[in-house]
């Protein structure tokens, strides 16, 4: 009988839910354990010494750890994102990482275009008037809103949560460019209504940019000085993927200056963010807590994966949606 760890305090909502997803779905032919990661290094070694797989959620695994755990074969994320663990670390020592597979691609999507109606629309103005008693003379002093239908979205990584937020925005006939390090299979740009184009065509083109890569040491800092002054001072930038692949400083800078039109963002440098953060009180900026993808449906899916890839593991068959250690440099 294979077995699964999960790394989670229990006494958090967020990490019980997933907890229970688990319990809910691994069936009697698989064994579910938790452990606390905050525990010493020989806590969790004993803890986890018959796991053939371990499944962290908001955690890590240390490597003084895992070069103790022979049985581990797969440390499964239910996060797109694999910044949280050593990916090289791990693998040196034979132990693959795997992402949820775009078991959360939907949910963030649908997060994302709702970033870009919140901004166009100035939606959280509009709510702080209407709440000030102000209603609609309130709303009338703000800038003119903007309509999404017709215009040019640039996607940055078109992966699985890129290629859902192509889809999302069909049905507002926006023109799609994008641009990514991977090739696309023939003709799937074409399928999607997209059209590939270098970095500093789509930042030039495009009236809302949004961005959907890994956090790695090519994409850390991507978005900076430079490329915001590339866009059009009419252009938002959305971010729902890592906070450090824009340069925040540039990023304040460029709202200050009027350099770009608004941003929408799930995702900030540091998080918890400190409260005085200047995008937090800017009229042009929108910021969630890091919630894109923390929907039920997402969360269901991303855990019915990972336990579809412990079975993998325990029947020797080939993983799916690994992390490649090249991929990191």
């Amino acid at each position: 009988m294979p077995t699964i760890a999960f790394l989670a305090n229990l006494s958090t909502a967020e990490h019980k839910r997933r907890w229970d997803l688990l319990n809910q779905h691994a069936g009697k032919d698989v064994n579910v354990i938790v452990a606390d990661p905050s525990s010493s290094p020989g806590e969790l070694i004993e803890a986890l010494k018959d796991a053939d797989a371990a499944v962290p959620w908001l955690a890590s695994i240390p490597l003084d750890v895992a070069k103790h755990l022979p049985k581990l074969k797969l440390v499964q994320l239910l996060t797109a994102g694999y910044d949280s663990v050593d990916v090289i670390g791990l693998s040196k020592l034979g132990i693959k990482v795997a992402n949820n597979g775009g078991s959360n691609a939907i949910s963030v999507s649908e997060h994302t275009v709702s970033l870009m109606l919140s901004v166009y629309r100035r939606m959280m103005e509009a709510w702080s008037n209407t709440k000030a008693g102000e209603w609609r003379s309130g709303v009338d002093q703000l800038p003119v809103r903007t309509e999404i239908n017709g215009k040019t979205v640039g996607i940055i990584g078109f992966g699985n949560i890129g290629r859902q937020v192509s889809r999302r925005l069909s049905g507002f006939d926006c023109e799609i460019i994008y641009h990514d390090v991977v090739e696309l299979m023939p003709g799937r740009d074409g399928e999607l209504g997209a059209q590939a184009v270098d970095l500093d065509h789509l930042l030039g083109a495009s009236d809302i940019v949004t961005i959907h890569v890994p956090l790695n040491s090519s994409t850390r800092g991507m978005m900076g000085a430079r490329e915001f002054n590339l866009m059009k001072s009419t252009a938002i930038f959305i971010n729902t993927c890592r906070g450090p692949v824009h340069n925040e400083a540039d990023l304040i800078k460029a709202l200050q200056n009027g350099d770009i039109a608004g941003a929408g963002l799930d995702v900030l440098e540091e998080e918890p963010t400190d409260p005085d953060n200047p995008l937090l009180h800017m009229p042009t900026s929108i910021v969630t807590p890091h919630w894109a993808g923390g929907t039920g449906e997402g969360n269901e899916r991303a855990v019915v994966f990972a336990l579809s890839n412990l079975e993998r593991v325990a029947e020797n068959r080939k993983l799916l949606s690994v992390v490649d250690p090249v991929s990191i440099y």
